[in-house]
């Protein structure tokens, strides 16, 4: 990797963490978080603007102006960015403003791995490749994440029983009480939900970029927008309607079967 896919690199994962900063916000309504959040997101936008800026005044030196679909795609990027300044700034909607933003992040990925500093396209193989590295990274972190969220799950579930059934043991001492195994558990998703939305958008955009639409059947594909969709409602439940812990962790726990099941289909995926 040279030093220009080093700097995408870090672009990309700096439009990721604006993303989780935002995410956070529309959940907890941190201040602080959106104004991460924002900061970073600033700082991809001028950027993103500084490549369009680049791109025109060599087309412009040159003998004949051709604005590319990968120019137009970037402005349309760009665009989604300024888009959400404007809908944060006048309208409380957090949820479509980071919405909007993953489509941003989305053609942000693809459009920077596609474009070079000398306004040359990549070489296909290479811009896969690198796609494919951010997408791991993204999804790898949030199997961590969500693996520890199980396992609170998991705990949650045996401390509930044991106060229902009445049958405290001495060991289940050393847990933390139901509410902060609770809280600590819905962080994880916190995170690691958004994180698995981003790491899916760049599958998508690989497969794009390679023209095999075919693998958006794929077992690993379907199966991560399954999670994906009982993660969310996990989300909706607990922030609207409250729904007690119990019932919560169970439904983490069915996400969270659905990941094991995504992880075990590779040998049935042609994706990675």
């Amino acid at each position: 990797m040279n030093w220009e896919l080093w700097i995408y690199d870090s672009i990309v994962y700096i439009y990721a963490l604006s993303l989780l900063f935002y995410f956070s916000d529309f959940i907890y309504e941190n201040r602080k978080a959106k104004q991460l959040g924002t900061g970073l997101l600033v700082f991809v936008w001028v950027l993103s603007g500084a490549f369009l800026i680049m791109r025109v005044v060599t087309e412009l030196n040159a003998p004949v102006f051709e604005f590319t679909n990968v120019d137009l795609l970037q402005l349309f990027s760009w665009t989604m960015i300024t888009i959400s300044f404007i809908l944060s700034r006048f309208y409380n909607i957090e949820l479509i403003i980071f919405f909007v933003n993953i489509i941003g992040f989305s053609l942000f990925a693809l459009n920077l791995y596609s474009f070079s500093l000398k306004g040359n396209t990549l070489e296909l193989w290479q811009t896969t490749r690198e796609l494919l590295y951010v997408h791991i990274s993204l999804v790898i972190s949030a199997y961590a994440i969500l693996t520890v969220g199980a396992l609170l799950a998991i705990m949650y579930l045996i401390v509930h029983h044991a106060l229902k059934k009445k049958k405290w043991m001495k060991w289940l001492r050393r847990f933390p009480s139901l509410e902060v195994i609770a809280r600590t558990m819905e962080r994880m998703v916190i995170i690691g939900f958004p994180l698995l939305i981003m790491s899916l958008a760049i599958a998508l955009i690989s497969i794009i970029v390679e023209g095999k639409t075919q693998m958006l059947l794929d077992v690993q594909i379907i199966t991560s927008i399954v999670a994906i969709g009982i993660y969310g409602y996990f989300i909706y439940q607990r922030s609207v309607h409250q729904k007690p812990g119990h019932e919560i962790a169970r439904l983490y726990l069915l996400a969270f079967a659905i990941q094991i099941v995504n992880m075990l289909s590779g040998e049935y995926s042609s994706f990675h």
